[in-house]
């Protein structure tokens, strides 16, 4: 059962291989409808919107809230501040986080469910399990960001986290919190390659906002992989990401 829906404001696909009902995909996608009513910031509605108008005091924050905060604060120290939720205006954006703990949570309940062959992306971000309905690994195209129409290299996860950042589709949107903030330009796109998505996610943010030094960041951190473009089109992967691209 494969089904594509937007929210979030992106794609999101839900593929259960083998899986002849509905059930379980709506599920997954109720559940990220949940997650958009909490953590977006485009909803008035929403639990972060209140927060940033200083509508709900912390000891009122949901578990969830709680859990995204404590893994940004826990993110933000393991990168030497690379990656901060806190916008220069005050206000707070968890988007950075979220996708990749929601990605990886929709995981978990579809796991719990019995379905051992699955594959959920949300903007690119994914999570995936077991074999396709081919019985094949699950594979994962990373588009040349000058040329959406091109694969530049494929990736076998083989139940590990893929999140890729970039500034090729929605534009410069990702900035060094650092020093004079201002926007990343010397790369384009940073695929990671982690122990789940939530890992790929978190790191695949601040790695990009380290620029050029982000790679190397990525080559020495525990259990990630890399491979980042340039905006001279030149790529270059961490030492163990080439394991992956063997099917």
């Amino acid at each position: 059962m494969r089904d594509t829906r937007i929210l979030m404001g992106m794609p999101i696909t839900v593929d259960i291989a083998g899986a002849s009902g509905a059930t379980l995909v709506d599920a997954v996608f109720d559940y990220f409808e949940h997650v958009d009513r909490c953590f977006s910031t485009y909803r008035t509605d929403s639990e972060i919107s209140a927060i940033n108008r200083g509508d709900l005091p912390i000891r009122d924050w949901s578990a969830e809230m709680m859990e995204v905060m404590a893994l940004a604060t826990q993110t933000k120290n393991q990168t030497d501040g690379y990656f901060d939720i806190r916008k220069p205006d005050g206000s707070l954006d968890p988007s950075g986080i979220v996708k990749g703990w929601a990605i990886r949570n929709a995981a978990g309940i579809v796991r719990r469910a019995g379905a051992d062959d699955f594959f959920i992306e949300a903007g690119g971000d994914i999570q995936s399990r077991g074999r396709n309905a081919s019985g094949l690994d699950w594979s994962v195209g990373i588009r040349n960001p000058f040329n959406a129409d091109e694969i530049i290299k494929v990736i076998y996860p083989r139940g590990h986290g893929v999140a890729t950042s970039g500034t090729y589709a929605r534009g410069q949107h990702i900035y060094n919190p650092l020093g004079t903030g201002d926007p990343i330009t010397e790369i384009v796109s940073l695929t990671v390659i982690g122990s789940d998505v939530l890992e790929a996610d978190r790191f695949a943010t601040a790695a990009f906002a380290m620029g050029r030094e982000g790679i190397f960041f990525l080559e020495q951190a525990p259990g990630l992989e890399g491979y980042v473009v340039d905006s001279n089109s030149r790529a270059t992967p961490t030492s163990g990401f080439g394991a992956f691209c063997q099917p």
